[in-house]
């Protein structure tokens, strides 16, 4: 479990930017799948300008039978792990990647997304109630091309500290991964 700190309205504003500029000089596009975070993390990168070179779409998935029926996530994990679990968080960051498909020119066949970023949580106030996890407890997706993980934070702050805070957290994650990638194509 990796610890961050507090989020605070616009933490993902920089973060977000640096995305943006590395996913636009790499020729990449990103979709988001968001439970916790309710459309914060696609708003933090509309929020860039320019940010329509990158960004495909995103879905928000709050009610746990969305991530089956949209993103398809496996229905039997869902029942035994529940919602808030590494491999969900892997699997919806699959499923938006497939499902935020695009042409990339006029008259091409759509195309999955490069990225497929995911959060899903305990915002709180109280802990999940299909699992009992605590607050704060967060997995961030990230699936790249084929390559897939989730990386679980353990945050801390009120409801909004604790969204804005895996927003954060999931902009990082995706910068230290672009970062990672372009050393090992160099």
């Amino acid at each position: 479990m990796k610890p961050i700190g507090q989020g605070s309205p616009g933490a993902g504003g920089e973060l977000a930017r640096a995305v943006v500029e590395i996913a636009a000089a790499r020729g990449l596009r990103i979709a988001v799948a968001e439970s916790l975070t309710g459309g914060l993390l696609a708003d933090a990168l509309v929020s860039v300008p320019g940010s329509s070179r990158v960004f495909s779409g995103g879905v928000v998935a709050y009610d746990t039978a969305l991530k089956h029926s949209v993103l398809g996530v496996d229905d039997e994990l869902l029942r035994e792990k529940g919602p808030v679990d590494g491999e969900v968080a892997r699997q919806m960051a699959r499923g938006v990647r497939e499902l935020c498909a695009v042409p990339r020119a006029d008259g091409a066949e759509p195309e999955s997304a490069d990225i497929g970023l995911a959060t899903t949580g305990v915002a709180g106030p109280e802990p999940d109630p299909q699992t009992g996890q605590p607050v704060g407890t967060v997995w961030v997706g990230l699936c790249l091309g084929d390559r897939a993980r989730s990386v679980e934070y353990s945050l801390s702050g009120d409801r909004g500290e604790i969204r804005n805070g895996s927003v954060a957290a999931a902009l990082e994650l995706l910068v230290g991964e672009l970062g990672a990638s372009e050393l090992e194509s160099d």
